[in-house]
């Protein structure tokens, strides 16, 4: 049985479940099973990249969004 678990712990997360655990965690909805899978399987390298990549994303949508509200609004 300690064998399995530490195949299990082993293997790497792909992209899909690196990008959706950012996006997850970075809303505030990321479930207590998803970021265990994540601290025993993922590297904090990948994590960390991936954060900063969707805080940058996150940050230009805002500009943007905020620049579109200010020209509909005249200014």
């Amino acid at each position: 049985m300690t064998d399995n678990n530490e195949g299990k712990k082993k293997q790497s997360l792909n992209p899909l479940q690196v990008i959706s655990s950012v996006f997850a965690a970075g809303l505030g909805v990321q479930s207590s099973k998803n970021r265990e899978r994540d601290f025993n399987q993922g590297r904090a390298g990948v994590f960390i990249a991936a954060g900063i990549i969707f805080t940058l994303g996150f940050i230009a949508v805002m500009v943007v969004i905020v620049q579109l509200v200010l020209k509909g609004a005249g200014n």
